[in-house]
């Protein structure tokens, strides 16, 4: 009887001490996506899209989701002194993905066919 309660102390204090540290290890959490990006109107014609654009930065990746579709548009990516990074031409709706190469400010500007603007600014940070 001894032996069993000696034996069952032993795994407890080995056991017990692995699942503490695993509970707050980045293997047992998720993550969030990044952190969002607002995106605000420059000019539209019609009705206003922003809430159709979902943003996204996450370290260096640019992540832009259009939820619906919106048509052609063209995504336009800049850092604080204006220098152009991408631009690339997509249809709607698509996902897209661009990995910022240095910390800094930037701005993604979003243009629809009909030249409504959008524009979201972020910040790379790591």
């Amino acid at each position: 009887m001894m032996n069993k309660i000696k034996c069952i102390v032993l795994l407890l204090g080995i056991i017990l001490p692995a699942a503490f540290g695993l509970a707050n290890s980045e293997l047992t959490t998720t993550k969030d996506g990044g952190n969002p990006i607002v995106i605000n109107k420059i000019s539209n014609k019609g009705s206003d899209r922003s809430n159709s654009i979902s943003a996204s930065i996450d370290g260096h990746n640019l992540t832009i989701n259009f939820l619906s579709n919106l048509g052609h548009v063209e995504i336009k990516i800049t850092d604080a002194t204006g220098v152009t990074l991408e631009i690339d031409h997509s249809e709607t709706p698509a996902g897209y993905l661009y990995y910022i190469p240095t910390v800094g400010h930037y701005v993604v500007v979003i243009t629809f066919s009909d030249d409504d603007e959008y524009y979201g600014e972020f910040d790379v940070t790591d």
